[in-house]
């Protein structure tokens, strides 16, 4: 393999191994803060499911990330590596502060940036652009009202029933959250799978585009590690600063985030866990009562969301300049 084809690679297999470790949170939050499951025991199944997600659902999403946003013959590798760069970084840094951003947003704003940078504007595919803001934009808006719809369900045929049925939805946070796992491992996975696929595409190892079998093995080890290993201040910020959160809202906002992400990775829209996750235990919170949901809270984090792009734009931007221009100045310097 070429140089920058194995650094592509472990950049791109760190981003996905970081992704894990930031949104284990959206998985096991809920069923950690209601008792549903020990933590340790909750972060191994739901690493396992994350592994498994890619070899059932197909890889629609990676076709999107690597082959519909920009134009493989215009970019190099250094596109591909200041990308994945520029989203490492702004899942650290978010990491460290305990804001549950998109990993999703990071990286198609690195994407761009160090594409702009490279090439300009004339490479993007904006058609797929599109597509991609569309899924990202519009899933945490249906994440929140399927959240609604699906707690007025829940709350309709669980009328009247005793305290017992908080046992029944403990064990049904079980199944929900092996689903929302899986949903999760296909869905980001998918997102490192379409950057290594590209670099192949690019350095010629591979005439088309087709994510290869050891490319999706890789790509689901590394987010299930980084999944098992747990992000506990983000867990913190999603299983109890929103409200607290008691078996059925974990049951109802699981099972609504696992439906939202599943069928948009089926239609290879790439879309947030972590918004899709936050806005669906809002709006299962706001079923029950709208002053039930803290939304000072909630508007830290969209803010954080708004910024993600333009700042991994930047930051991917400013990436492929010191790749592609400063290190080489310095190399013929000394």
């Amino acid at each position: 393999m070429e140089p920058l084809l194995i650094i592509l690679i472990i950049f791109a297999l760190a981003f996905d191994f970081l992704n894990g470790v930031h949104d284990s949170s959206n998985v096991v939050a809920t069923m950690i803060s209601s008792r549903a499951i020990q933590p340790r025991v909750a972060l191994y199944m739901t690493a396992a499911a994350n592994f498994v997600g890619p070899f059932i659902f197909g890889v629609a999403v990676a076709k999107t990330i690597g082959h519909d946003i920009v134009a493989a013959e215009s970019i190099n590798m250094g596109v591909l590596i200041a990308a994945c760069a520029a989203a490492i970084f702004w899942n650290v840094l978010t990491w460290v502060l305990g804001i549950p951003s998109s990993s999703s947003h990071a990286l198609i704003g690195g994407l761009l940036g160090a594409v702009v940078m490279a090439a300009g504007f004339r490479v993007i595919i904006w058609s797929g652009v599109i597509k991609v803001l569309i899924a990202l934009f519009a899933s945490p808006i249906v994440g929140f009202i399927a959240g609604v719809i699906v707690a007025n369900l829940v709350y309709l045929f669980s009328w009247n029933s005793s305290p017992k049925i908080n046992g029944v939805f403990k064990k049904l946070q079980i199944f929900t959250s092996i689903g929302l796992a899986l949903s999760h491992g296909t869905n980001d996975a998918q997102k490192t799978m379409g950057i290594i696929t590209l670099g192949l595409v690019i350095t010629g190892f591979q005439s088309s585009f087709e994510v290869p079998f050891w490319v999706i093995l890789i790509c689901a080890a590394a987010i299930g590690v980084g999944t098992a290993l747990g992000g506990w201040q983000l867990i913190k910020t999603l299983g109890s600063k929103f409200y607290k959160i008691r078996p059925v809202h974990g049951f109802a906002s699981q099972a609504t985030s696992a439906i939202v992400i599943i069928t948009a990775s089926l239609l290879g829209g790439p879309v947030s866990t972590t918004q899709v996750v936050s806005t669906a235990i809002m709006g299962v919170g706001a079923a029950e009562r709208m002053s039930k949901v803290r939304w000072g809270v909630a508007g830290e984090i969209a803010s954080a969301w708004l910024l993600t792009i333009p700042s991994t734009a930047l930051i991917g931007a400013g990436s492929y300049w010191i790749i592609d221009i400063a290190i080489p100045a310095l190399i013929k310097l000394f």
